[in-house]
């Protein structure tokens, strides 16, 4: 108990709170970094599970592909790539994205395959085309899975992200790293807390964003005379 009090005293103290390595800068950082990993992999992970869930074709491949994804170790291609491509953003980046990729691919593909075939036939037989099958019936039926995907995948990033301070970069992992170094435990604790806050925020955000899209895209059920 001692120690949390230290760390909130420490998140409290002016001090480390503004400038470029106060605790909102860096707490900036780890969102920014979040972010961009999450978009980008939501360039590769989406479109990809839109054609695997449409076509239904390379599921096999795309499942075992995710698994190996999810089974690397972040830290392990953290040091890896930071070996290879130098100090920097960039290394970290290329985990966080990997990191993203399979539970964003997983919520695209799987929101399509959920969809009744019967509404699929359906379109078809008024004479849609298939890229409006998949761009006015699956996507928004799909779209309350893909959010459960995006929302496991920011979780997950958001934890992660703190191994960028590892090879030199900001965020979050920055005060940890630091504190770790000159045993202010402390500052460790306080710069996790942060994390913990971060993850709650969004975690409480999707859960939002993702009941108003069942709300508006959930199918109705259809009734037999």
């Amino acid at each position: 108990m001692n120690l949390f009090a230290q760390a909130i005293a420490w998140l409290t103290d002016p001090a480390n709170q503004g400038g470029p390595d106060g605790i909102w800068t860096r707490s900036l950082e780890h969102v920014w970094y979040t972010v961009i990993a999450v978009v980008l992999a939501c360039l590769v992970a989406i479109p990809l599970g839109y054609l695997v869930g449409h076509t239904g074709r390379g599921r096999g491949l795309v499942v075992v592909s995710s698994g190996a994804a999810r089974a690397l170790p972040s830290l392990g291609v953290v040091t890896v790539a930071g070996l290879i491509l130098g100090i920097g953003l960039t290394a970290p980046m290329i985990a966080l994205i990997l990191l993203a990729i399979p539970s964003i691919l997983a919520g695209a593909y799987a929101g399509l395959e959920a969809i009744d075939r019967q509404t699929i036939d359906a379109a078809r037989a008024v004479g849609m085309s298939e890229w409006q099958i998949l761009t006015r019936v699956e996507m928004p039926l799909g779209l309350p899975l893909l959010l459960g995907g995006v929302r496991s995948a920011v979780l997950q990033v958001v934890a992660t992200a703190t191994l960028a301070a590892y090879v030199g970069s900001g965020g979050l992992g920055r005060p940890m790293f630091l504190g770790l170094k000159t045993q202010d435990y402390a500052q460790m604790l306080a710069a996790s807390l942060v994390v913990v806050v971060l993850a709650l925020v969004l975690e409480g955000a999707f859960e939002l964003i993702e009941r108003l899209a069942q709300r508006r895209f959930a199918p109705v059920p259809s009734t037999s005379t």
